[in-house]
């Protein structure tokens, strides 16, 4: 005979899964009869119907599983904070040039793709890459 709608209704009252109820073999006619919530938990109590044992790590009284309260702030790695550090000066300074028409929109892209790829090691390097570029542009005109 077909069980489960009996085992379904036995696990959401005892609050097990389904598969932690077991009926006693020689009691089947008694479950089988049951229909209501208290026909269930009056078997539960008569020994019908049994839970298997809960175990493994979702047990609460193991222990196994541990809560951390709040968030776990996992540190940057230096390497990373010097990188942005420098990253937030170069744009700084490459916005600033820009404002002060010192360079134009397209020199300012190029130069803001140079500062993403890390080819600057810091603002000096940077400052005498620009004049370079300059330099070479304004002998390119003179020629």
């Amino acid at each position: 005979m077909n069980l489960a709608k009996k085992r379904l209704l036995a696990s959401r009252i005892m609050g097990v899964g389904k598969n932690k109820i077991r009926f006693n073999t020689e009691r089947l006619d008694e479950i089988k009869e049951a229909i209501t919530s208290q026909d269930i938990r009056d078997l539960a109590s008569s020994g019908a119907i049994t839970l298997e044992a809960i175990r493994g790590r979702a047990n609460k009284g193991s222990g196994a599983r541990k809560r951390h309260d709040g968030k776990i702030r996992k540190k940057l790695n230096k390497r990373k904070r010097v990188y942005v550090a420098l990253v937030r000066k170069l744009r700084k300074y490459a916005a600033l040039m820009k404002k002060q028409k010192t360079i134009d929109n397209s020199a300012y892209v190029l130069l803001r793709k140079k500062i993403k790829a890390g080819i600057f090691k810091s603002k000096n390097q940077m400052m005498e890459a620009i004049k370079n570029e300059n330099s070479a542009e304004k002998k390119k005109k003179g020629e």
